[in-house]
């Protein structure tokens, strides 16, 4: 497959070193200062506080040019309208992973419902400069594999073909027949919890004050029992069932762990992390008008 990366941010990034690592036609697409480091250095990787640092010299583009097989699209909520337009005239299927709670129509009334697959990435990490610094994998991480699907859920050749190629580069996908609800259940947790941390000043912060993450739960909470179906992955009920007293517990282990210090939680960039929020809050109030 010919394959085109679009973002180069810490996701894009690492996504497509996996790709070429792994022996495929990837061409990573960035603008800018990004750009030019990944000309003079490739994508730069480090495991999360390691001093040692890897290139892999992805072939990087500043334009989309010509046809793809996959496009694979790495951006923010809010900057989505804009890598629409741009991919409305090049050829080939395109899987958007990121945070997106509005459902696949928006995007498939630009660019061709037939070309749009829905999907989130796993993997996380910060940027350190230039260095894309991601989190090690562990025990619950290897649990949870990359989901990617088509928004009526059906289960497709091109669905098989993408993940098995994902697979190859050690990228661990696998179809989810409920992909647009898996989406906005993410998005009924994330929002939150994106929007406490940006207030309290970092997750340890956060952390540290119980009230503030009694209050951000309890915000999950409502979000979840507003929406007109059930949570995707199931395992999202357990916000819902679970003792408040022992959910706060759980959370803020959390938000002091190397996990979270490595999952973008400490975002150098507050003011992006809030635009993307605040679309996606947008987005969830459009579908079950939440607060």
């Amino acid at each position: 497959m010919k394959l085109l990366v679009y973002g180069a941010g810490v996701t894009g990034s690492l996504f497509a070193a996996r790709l070429h690592e792994a022996g495929h036609d990837v061409s990573l697409l960035a603008r800018g200062e990004r750009l030019a480091a990944l000309r003079r250095h490739g994508v730069q990787l480090a495991e999360a506080d390691s001093p040692d640092v890897r290139r892999v010299p992805v072939p990087v583009v500043e334009h989309p040019a010509g046809g793809y097989d996959l496009i694979a699209v790495f951006v923010r909520a809010h900057q989505v309208d804009a890598v629409l337009e741009s991919l409305a005239g090049i050829e080939g299927d395109v899987l958007f992973l990121l945070n997106w709670a509005a459902g696949a129509q928006p995007l498939g009334a630009v660019i061709g419902h037939e070309r749009v697959l829905l999907g989130f990435p796993t993997a996380a990490g910060t940027m350190d400069g230039d260095v894309v610094r991601y989190r090690a994998a562990g025990f619950i991480t290897r649990r949870f594999p990359m989901p990617i699907g088509e928004p009526d859920g059906r289960d497709t050749p091109r669905l098989d073909r993408i993940s098995r190629v994902l697979r190859t580069a050690g990228i661990n996908a696998k179809a989810e027949p409920r992909m647009d609800a898996w989406l906005k259940t993410h998005a009924a947790f994330a929002v939150p919890l994106g929007q406490a941390v940006i207030t309290a000043g970092g997750p340890v912060a956060l952390a540290d004050d119980p009230d503030a993450v009694r209050a951000m739960l309890r915000l999950m909470r409502q979000n979840l029992a507003a929406m007109p179906t059930p949570p995707v992955p199931r395992g999202f009920a357990a916000l819902q069932r679970l003792p408040e007293g022992l959910l706060v517990a759980v959370l803020r282990r959390f938000l002091r762990s190397p996990t979270a210090a490595h999952s973008g939680l400490n975002n150098t960039s507050p003011a992006t992390e809030a635009a993307e929020l605040e679309r996606l809050a947008e987005q969830m109030r459009a579908y079950v008008g939440i607060q």
